[in-house]
């Protein structure tokens, strides 16, 4: 692999695990959301 294809794919991966964080966070708000209109805070 040569090193620009090495950098691209470590970028790649940064951003992929910067999008599950925000899709977990985003799950988790959801959750608290759909708790609350629920009344089970």
């Amino acid at each position: 692999m040569k090193s620009d294809e090495a950098r691209r794919l470590r970028d790649l991966e940064i951003d992929n695990q910067k999008l599950e964080e925000m899709l977990a966070k985003s799950e988790l708000d959801k959750r608290r959301l759909k708790e609350a209109l629920e009344g089970n805070y």
